[in-house]
């Protein structure tokens, strides 16, 4: 069975999936191999130089003719960082003294340039230029298109939706409730703003006319098919792909990963400063239960503070200290490769929609 439609012909896939872009967790192997099995691969460049960007992009196109996706965050100001850092560095300093580190020190900004991404991501022969948090500078939309990029936003709720569209996005990615990893919301309140899948998706489709691309617990090729049903083009998944052979994370963070429960994922700002969601952990209980006031601190500072341990957790395979983005679908991962998990989500989806065919 074929699944085409104007966002998929654009953008010359055969399977209307979409490797999540997972800054830190994706890698050029698992972009490249997303590709040549018929989806988009995204490579998450958020962290990146733009050296690194310029590296890990060559490497896709080395290994695949496919068009790719490369993802940025869009710029929000920085905020000052909090003057008093005793609770914040207290946090933290066991973890460090666990894991054999020297004592915490206070946190930089942690960031890197973004017109030097911006620039490197331009050249970069990627076909897709994606973003979250926001909404992309005017001329940083522009010069994509200039270079024929493909442009998707990201959004939690229709206003946000129709705000991207407005802004000229080619497509819009409704990330429901259930996704892994960082919250994209950026108008309104953040609560109000924890609409699930189901209900975002057909809401979203008859808002705005650009596609619709599905986000959020969607793991197997079921739930392919109900985002398809709810009228989306295609759908975007992230934390199937994580236990894939390609993917850039941790061995520990892969095995946690299977056969982990959705009770056991919560949205969290332990360790980055902004809302994402993830498998509880004892880190992450650590840092809810502390009750004193800048215990965690804003992005960037709280991702630049718990960089070091989860480097070193991740070097020494202590999956308590680390950050294990992941959605609710997670109980669906399996072990396979890129290849073998994209075909098998295809044989589910034409199984599925032929069930409720007959």
């Amino acid at each position: 069975m074929k699944y085409t439609n104007a966002l998929t012909e654009r953008l010359g896939l055969t399977v209307p999936i979409i490797q999540a872009p997972m800054a830190g967790s994706d890698s050029p192997g698992m972009v490249a191999a997303a590709g040549e099995a018929g989806a988009l691969g995204s490579m998450g460049c958020s962290y990146m130089a733009a050296d690194q960007v310029r590296d890990a992009t060559s490497q896709v196109r080395t290994a695949t003719n496919r068009g790719f996706n490369v993802n940025l965050f869009a710029p929000l100001p920085i905020p000052d960082r909090p003057s008093d850092l005793h609770n914040a560095l207290n946090l933290v300093a066991p973890y460090h003294e666990a894991l054999g580190l020297a004592p915490p020190e206070a946190p930089q900004s942690g960031g890197f340039d973004f017109d030097s991404q911006v620039e490197a991501l331009l050249d970069s022969g990627a076909s897709v230029f994606s973003f979250a948090f926001g909404v992309m500078p005017p001329e940083v939309i522009a010069a994509a298109r200039d270079r024929g990029m493909f442009i998707i936003g990201m959004a939690t709720t229709v206003e946000e939706a129709v705000a991207l569209e407005q802004a000229g996005v080619d497509a819009v990615v409704a990330q429901g409730s259930e996704s892994g990893g960082h919250r994209g919301s950026f108008l309104g309140d953040f609560t109000a703003s924890m609409v699930g899948t189901i209900a975002l998706v057909p809401q979203m489709v008859d808002a705005v006319s650009v596609p619709v691309i599905a986000s959020g617990g969607i793991a197997d090729g079921r739930g392919i098919a109900a985002a398809l049903t709810l009228g989306a083009s295609a759908v975007q998944i992230g934390t199937a792909f994580l236990a894939c052979e390609e993917a850039g994370i941790p061995q520990v963070y892969k095995d946690t990963l299977i056969g982990a429960s959705p009770s056991r994922t919560r949205i969290t700002r332990a360790f980055s400063g902004r809302p994402a969601r993830g498998i509880i952990n004892d880190f992450m209980e650590a840092a809810e239960a502390a009750n004193a006031p800048d215990t965690l601190l804003p992005f960037p500072y709280q991702n630049a503070l718990t960089r070091p341990m989860r480097k070193a957790a991740a070097q020494q395979g202590k999956a308590e200290y680390l950050s294990l983005w992941a959605g609710q679908g997670v109980g669906l991962t399996r072990r396979m490769t890129t290849q073998e998990l994209i075909d098998a989500m295809m044989a589910e989806t034409e199984a599925a929609l032929a069930r409720v065919s007959v």
